[in-house]
C-alpha cells in the first residue's frame, strides 16, 4: 500500500513581504534619505530595500515628486495591510508575553501663532502625560508657513487660523475665535464699548504680516462690509502677537488680535476690548493635514487625543466668546 505523500508545509519563498518596516518609515517620511536617519541605514539601502519590495509585489510602490516621494494606489493598499500586521505584532507581545510596548517615534507639528502659543502648550502637556516616549517638535510660524510646510511634507500635522484652496490639504475645524480690536489703558476709545468701521479708520493700525491668519480673517471682514485695508491708517506691520501688543501698549496704536492672544492682558486690565460694530471678525482654527501622505503612528494618536480633548468639540467663533468670556 503507497504511502500518501506528507502535506508540503514548507512556505513559498515569497509568502513573506520583505522590509516592510522601511517600506512604512519612507511612506511616512516620504523621503527615502528621512527613512534612512530613522532606521540606521544608508539611501541607497533603503532604496534597494523598497526595489526588493516592489519586484516581490510586481508593483510600483512609490511616486518620485520633486525630491518626495509618495505612495501610488498599491503602496496605500500595502500601508494599510502593514499597519495591520505591526498592531497584531505588538498584540501578540502583550497577549503572550505581557509586554506592553509604549508608543514611540517623533511627531512633526507646524502653527500659526495663535494655536502655537495658545493652545498647543496645555494640548502638548497633556498629550505628553498619556504618551511620555513620543518626542514632539513645532514649528511656530504664520498660517500661511505653516500651510506650506505641510505641503512639503515637513511636518505632519498642522493648526492654522485660515484655509487654502489647495485639494490635496484637508482643513477640519478644531476650535473658534474672534479678532476683537484692543487698546491701552488710557486711550481715546478705552471707555467706549464700540466703536465704528469708519471710526476706527481714524486711528493708527498695527497689524500682522501678510500671511497671517489674523490679518486675513481681518481684511475678509473688512471686503463683507464693503470696505478695504487701504482705508484704514496702518501705521506698523509686526510678525508677532507679543509684538503688537508690545507696541500697543507703548501707544504705537490701537491693534486687532485673537482673543486667545490678548486674554491675559484683557484679564490684567492692561488691554481694553472695544467691539466694532459692522464688522464680523470671528473665525475657525484649523488642523490640516496633507490627503496625498500617510501619517505616522505618532500623528494618528495626536488625531485620537484631539478628538477626545474638550477644544475638538467647539465649533465657531460665537461658542468659543461664550466659553472664553467677553473682554
Amino acid at each position: 500500500m503507497k504511502t500518501p505523500a506528507a502535506p508540503n508545509l514548507v512556505a513559498p519563498v515569497d509568502a513573506q513581504l520583505p522590509h516592510l518596516e522601511t517600506f512604512a518609515r519612507a511612506a511616512e517620511a516620504s523621503c527615502f534619505s528621512a527613512a534612512a536617519r530613522v532606521l540606521g541605514l544608508t539611501q541607497a539601502a533603503v532604496s534597494q530595500r523598497i526595489a526588493i519590495l516592489e519586484r516581490s509585489l510586481g508593483r510600483p510602490l512609490f511616486q518620485r515628486c520633486g525630491g518626495r516621494v509618495l505612495l501610488t494606489d498599491a503602496g496605500q493598499q500595502l500601508y494599510s495591510f502593514a499597519q495591520q500586521i505591526f498592531q497584531l505584532h505588538h498584540e501578540a507581545r502583550r497577549q503572550i508575553a505581557g509586554q506592553q510596548v509604549p508608543p514611540t517615534g517623533e511627531l512633526l507639528l507646524a502653527a500659526s501663532s495663535v494655536p502655537g502659543e495658545h493652545l498647543l502648550p496645555a494640548l502638548l502637556a497633556e498629550f505628553g502625560k498619556a504618551y511620555p516616549r513620543v518626542y514632539v517638535r513645532v514649528a511656530v510660524s504664520d498660517s500661511m508657513a505653516a500651510v506650506a510646510q505641510i505641503e512639503r511634507g515637513e511636518a505632519s500635522l498642522g493648526l492654522v487660523g485660515r484655509t487654502t484652496d489647495n485639494p490635496r490639504l484637508e482643513f477640519r475645524p478644531l476650535v473658534g475665535d474672534e479678532l476683537l480690536l484692543v487698546v491701552p489703558r488710557g486711550h481715546a476709545l478705552c471707555r467706549r464699548m464700540s466703536v465704528s468701521i469708519r471710526q476706527l479708520a481714524d486711528y493708527p493700525l498695527v497689524l500682522r504680516e501678510v500671511g497671517s491668519g489674523m490679518r486675513h480673517c481681518f481684511e475678509k471682514s473688512l471686503e463683507r462690509a464693503g470696505l478695504s485695508l487701504a482705508e484704514m491708517r496702518v501705521a506698523l506691520e509686526l510678525g508677532s502677537n507679543e509684538a503688537i501688543k508690545e507696541a500697543v501698549l507703548r501707544g504705537a496704536g490701537v491693534a486687532v488680535l485673537s482673543r486667545y492672544a490678548v486674554q491675559r492682558e484683557l484679564e490684567a486690565g492692561r488691554l481694553r476690548a472695544v467691539r466694532i460694530r459692522g464688522l464680523n471678525c470671528r473665525r475657525d482654527l484649523y488642523l490640516v493635514l496633507d490627503r496625498r501622505r500617510v501619517l505616522a503612528w505618532p500623528a494618528r494618536l495626536f488625531l485620537g487625543f484631539l478628538e477626545k480633548h474638550p477644544l475638538a468639540g467647539q465649533r465657531g467663533g460665537s461658542s468659543t466668546a461664550e466659553a472664553v468670556g467677553q473682554g
